[in-house]
């Protein structure tokens, strides 16, 4: 049986803090390789209790740079997991801007699709935010240059029980 709960979002904040400006050595820097934003969305994800999904291809999870899933490190996999993920793993919804929580992920895209992920810190004075490739913790989201943007709000994860 799948039980749902909820993501501890001072859990994740305190990881964005911890690792925003450096990197965690459990996981590998993408950096030199596409880009390290939705890998470290997903580890302050992973950070708030969420349980990785093995599935093979369409799940989210992370073992080493060449066995992850590909919803764990690229931009639109992460979201299309997210969004219609109704197994083990984290899970979401796409929501307005205006709508955007503390835990929730941000994306930026233009005409040819979304590019980067960020981690939403709070919205309190506007939407902060913590994120890797040009690294960054506490910038104001209005602060990026973007054409577009979605909100994932993380409602959740489910495991079994």
């Amino acid at each position: 049986m799948l039980y749902e709960y909820t993501l501890d979002t001072a859990a994740q904040i305190a990881y964005a803090r911890r690792w925003a400006l450096g990197r965690n050595p459990a996981f590998y820097d993408f950096d030199s390789t596409g880009g390290d934003c939705t890998n470290f969305v997903s580890q302050c994800v992973y950070a708030g209790g969420a349980v990785m999904n093995y599935t093979r291809d369409y799940g989210w999870y992370y073992i080493s740079p060449r066995d992850r899933a590909a919803a764990w490190t690229g931009v639109e996999y992460f979201y299309n997991f997210m969004t219609q993920n109704t197994g083990v793993g984290p899970y979401g919804e796409q929501v307005s801007i205006s709508q955007a929580q503390a835990g929730d992920v941000v994306q930026l895209g233009n005409s040819q699709g979304f590019y980067h992920s960020l981690f939403v810190l709070s919205t309190q004075r506007g939407i902060t935010v913590a994120a890797h490739s040009n690294d960054v913790y506490g910038k104001p989201l209005y602060d990026y240059n973007f054409e577009k943007a979605r909100c994932i709000h993380i409602i959740g994860a489910r495991r079994w029980v």
